[in-house]
């Protein structure tokens, strides 16, 4: 697979991904395009239209053009590449298509999304039927929106938008969860990820199915398993949340959860220290643990003993004024310069908090 498959998929609709608009679906509608399931093929499932598939799909033209679906980015990002999932799409897919880019401030209506300038992020290439479909993106802009076009016309299962979350600072006040995806957290490495991925343990909400959470293989031999995340920011961790909802039988025993600081240089083997000492823990419980020693981290660790799994794991914590000044100057930095003309956007200094003896 593409490296950029490692980042996580910013149009996806478990992240608030939305498709919002498209010039035609007449066969299939738009909103399948960010479903986070792989797509299905149900072989004799026909309707008044046709047959019925799991994607988006467009009349066949008949006049000059190209058929698009406009994506709003659940978590705008730095796109580093795209799948273009023609999944089960075998005689109506498009031979070729082109990604474009916007960044806007705030909720435009969808009609004034299709007036602005769009960037292109991948020009227009071949696409292969029933296929996964990769394509590199360059760019080192945060995108909001994401514009797929069909040349001419055809059916698409599945879009992903893989890349980088970069947090807008003005959202990130008092205590905030510093390992949610959504906020720029980020699963580094794991020991296992037979049956789910640790990716889904920083996932916004609550999950609804062991599937949703981070599930291992039965461990045979001696050790334990593990997670490493990078957090969204550095900061001061004071609550973290091991919710092992749902996982009955097959709840780790233990926990244990540690932190390391890289804003000096890489994490090395010795330096982690215990942010949870290692703990028991119930089945199908919300686990909510208070931090004993505060101090600045850039990366946690999750360990499960010996196996087992969890739905959800939360790092709440506080972000102090110079890492909240970093992320400022890496947000403007990001930003197209269209974007940064907006008269809405955040004003040059973030605001301060005033000590108390100073209120």
């Amino acid at each position: 697979m593409p490296h950029f498959t490692a980042y996580p998929d910013l149009a996806s609709r478990a992240l608030a991904g939305r498709v919002v608009s498209a010039n035609d679906e007449l066969f299939a509608p738009r909103q399948s395009l960010n479903l986070p399931a792989p797509a299905v093929h149900a072989v004799d499932e026909f309707g008044h239209l046709g047959k019925v598939y799991d994607g988006w799909e467009t009349r066949r033209r008949r006049s000059p053009g190209s058929d698009w679906a406009i994506v709003r980015l659940g978590v705008p990002g730095m796109v580093h590449g795209v799948v273009v999932d023609t999944a089960f799409f075998r005689g109506n897919y498009p031979p070729s298509i082109s990604v474009e880019g916007l960044s806007v401030e705030g909720y435009p209506e969808d009609h004034v999304l299709e007036q602005l300038e769009w960037t292109t992020l991948v020009e227009r290439s071949a696409c292969e039927g029933d296929s996964e479909n990769h394509y590199e993106v360059t760019s080192d802009r945060r995108w909001t929106h994401v514009r797929l076009s069909i040349h001419p016309d055809g059916g698409v299962a599945r879009f992903r938008v893989h890349g980088e979350v970069v947090v807008d600072p003005r959202f990130l006040t008092t205590t905030v969860d510093l390992l949610a995806l959504e906020n720029g957290g980020r699963l580094l490495d794991t020991s296992d990820a037979f049956y789910a991925s640790p990716g889904n343990l920083i996932l916004p909400g609550r999950a609804r199915t062991t599937g949703e959470g981070w599930e291992n293989a039965r461990r045979r031999g001696d050790g334990n398993d593990w997670a490493t995340f990078a957090l969204a920011a550095r900061g001061e961790a004071t609550l973290v949340e091991v919710d092992t909802s749902f996982f009955i039988g097959n709840a780790p025993g233990e926990v244990r959860v540690q932190a390391a600081d890289a804003a000096a240089g890489p994490v090395e083997e010795g330096s982690w220290w215990d942010v949870v000492p290692r703990t028991p823990v119930l089945v199908d419980t919300r686990h909510q643990l208070l931090v004993g020693t505060r101090r600045p981290a850039t990366h946690l660790r999750l360990d499960v003993y010996p196996d087992g799994g969890l739905t959800r794991l939360r790092c709440f914590g506080e972000i102090d004024e110079a890492e909240r000044r970093r992320l400022y100057d890496r947000f403007f930095a990001s930003l197209p310069a269209a974007h940064r003309a907006f008269p809405s956007t955040m004003p040059a200094e973030p605001a301060r908090v005033l000590p108390a003896d100073e209120v």
